[in-house]
């Protein structure tokens, strides 16, 4: 179940203060590959087991919030670092 416009309108990262975005597909993939290879950690430094079916990206496209269920998990230590 995709984010609402409306949520997305409101919502921010909570350490930067920028705008979130749904991520794109082939960004989604590259991070399940990740997580398949058991390689993906959150920034809290846990490792992410089960695959993403949807995230919301931080307008400088450096982190990733993980979204459950339909619901945008916003923390910090849940993110995922996203690198080049």
């Amino acid at each position: 179940m995709p984010v609402s416009q409306d949520l997305l309108d409101i919502l921010v990262c909570p350490e930067t203060k920028q705008s979130v975005r749904p991520a794109p597909a082939d960004l989604i993939d590259r991070l399940n590959a990740e997580i398949r290879a058991g390689r993906l950690r959150t920034r809290g430094g846990d490792v992410v087991g089960k695959e993403i079916s949807e995230g919301l990206v931080r307008e400088d496209g450096r982190a990733l919030y993980v979204v459950d269920d339909g619901i945008p998990v916003m923390l910090i230590e849940e993110s995922v670092e996203i690198t080049g």
